[in-house]
């Protein structure tokens, strides 16, 4: 007995040698990267939207009106809105911004329960919104009644629909005229004391008893005017009575766009305002620019919802309604999982500490530090064979591919709960250069907040199903 028992042992220690040794020796998963230097900005192409001054399809009302329709509007990265600029230039810009962005999103989490600044030469605190920086794509849409077209930055970051309006007491540079409320027939202030002025966090009131917004910025810049309805056009398609701040003292982070498309999960976000007319769904392709001359797109209703998207449950954060947070449970590089990333390093807290967002706005990953450490060096193991190149800004994994026009890089699959994202090669060793020089295109960061990147994005169709609370993700959906 006590002999077979020696050789079951034998046995089973053989067979988990043999395991642990398969494991050691199973080839890493890789596919084909092809390489390709920083692309010039695209060019800005719309559809024929400002040949319409009064555009014949059907008006409805933000709020009220029930029937579902859909709707699709054309992106563009913003980018295409700086002429003269390098790629490098430009490159460098959009981490700056990215750092900014990440920077402001950890200030407002850890001051969630703090009292707001007062700007000064106001006589009440008329914060509305969070402090976000500036979105990273825009669209092109008509204000009021006729139609003004203007730029504007979509952020999922952002809640509070705003743009800047004459008269100005302080406007930064925007591509189009500032839009006067004055000469628009649907224009209307919103009373101090009603509904929609009572859903903004500390809404304030002028000698004309109406009601006034303000979003402020972690770096200082805000915008604040009156809060009023007004009309957005969409091409053919008339929203009635969004509102939306109206800002005659702006300093801000949208430089050359008008304002912005606030795509938020909070009370006065475009898609809450409309959600009944668009059955609170909404979707975006965001394209390689790259690798596509197709341009970026956001579709609002059940259009939005694709056949072939895998969808993971949202969360909520009790603390903060704004972003859009998901449960990472791990990551895979190279077709295996890395053992050291958890579902435990990215848990959203009773406190609303930690967690993990989907963000438009954000261009680069990032993962709190030992979920970054783990990941780059299990990516570093797997891209041995490619030459090291010094590192570059926040990234401390490049490589030196110039001569090279492919390569083969170890796959990066995130493991959100029930849906398993594979990433296309572009989605995360990017260049920086002009020369060959390309990153791996996450980063780390002390906070405890995670957020999954525009870059990461690229080329999925991102499912905001509101109604059934989850988001989904359809490779090659920008066709």
């Amino acid at each position: 007995m006590e002999g077979k028992a020696r050789n079951g042992l034998l046995f089973f220690s053989f067979a988990i040698t043999l395991t642990l040794a398969a494991s050691l020796t199973d080839p890493l998963e890789y596919q084909t990267l092809v390489v390709k230097p920083l692309s010039n900005p695209p060019t800005l192409s719309w559809p024929d939207s400002e040949s319409i001054s009064e555009p014949q399809g059907t008006e409805f009302d933000a709020e009220t009106t029930t029937t579902t329709t859909e709707l699709t509007v054309q992106l563009q990265h913003i980018d295409a809105l700086s002429f003269n600029k390098t790629p490098e230039h430009l490159f460098g810009l959009r981490l700056q911004r990215d750092a900014l962005r990440v920077k402001i999103f950890d200030s407002l989490l850890a001051a969630r329960n703090q009292t707001r600044p007062r700007v000064p030469g106001f006589s009440s605190s008329v914060t509305s919104g969070l402090a976000q920086g500036s979105g990273e794509y825009f669209t092109r849409l008509g204000v009021g009644t006729p139609p003004k077209y203007v730029y504007m930055v979509l952020d999922t970051g952002s809640d509070v629909v705003w743009l800047q309006c004459a008269p100005c007491r302080k406007c930064y540079t925007q591509a189009d005229p500032v839009f006067d409320p004055s000469k628009s027939r649907s224009f209307a202030g919103i009373p101090c004391g009603s509904p929609l002025c009572r859903k903004l966090d500390s809404p304030g009131c002028n000698h004309r008893k109406t009601c006034l917004y303000q979003v402020s910025y972690g770096d200082g810049s805000f915008t604040v005017g009156e809060f009023s309805t007004e009309t957005l056009t969409f091409r053919r398609s008339r929203v009635g009575r969004v509102a939306l701040g109206c800002g005659h003292d702006n300093e801000g982070l949208f430089v050359g766009a008008a304002g912005l498309l606030g795509l938020g999960r909070g009370r006065l976000s475009f898609p809450t305002q409309t959600g009944r007319r668009f059955n609170r769904k909404f979707s975006y392709c965001l394209v390689d620019r790259s690798a596509s001359s197709k341009p970026s797109s956001i579709v609002f209703g059940d259009a939005a919802v694709s056949r072939t998207a895998r969808f993971t449950p949202l969360l909520r954060n009790p603390k903060l309604d704004t972003f859009y947070y998901v449960e990472l449970m791990g990551i895979s590089v190279g077709g295996k999982r890395v053992s050291a990333i958890s579902a435990s390093l990215f848990k959203l807290d009773t406190a609303g500490n930690g967690g993990v967002i989907i963000d438009s706005g954000t261009s680069v990953t990032r993962l709190t530090r030992s979920a970054y450490v783990a990941l780059r060096d299990a990516f570093r193991v797997g891209a041995a064979n490619l030459k090291r190149a010094p590192e570059f800004s926040l990234f401390d994994t490049c490589f030196d591919l110039s001569g090279l026009s492919e390569v083969k890089v170890p796959t990066v699959v995130l493991h959100f709960r029930g849906a398993d994202v594979s990433l296309p090669a572009t989605n995360y060793l990017i260049p920086v250069d002009s020369s060959g020089s390309f990153c791996f295109a996450f980063a780390g960061t002390m906070g405890g907040l995670s957020i999954i990147g525009n870059i990461q994005q690229q080329g999925f169709r991102v499912v905001y199903d509101l109604a059934g609370s989850r988001i989904g993700f359809a490779p090659r959906g920008c066709a």
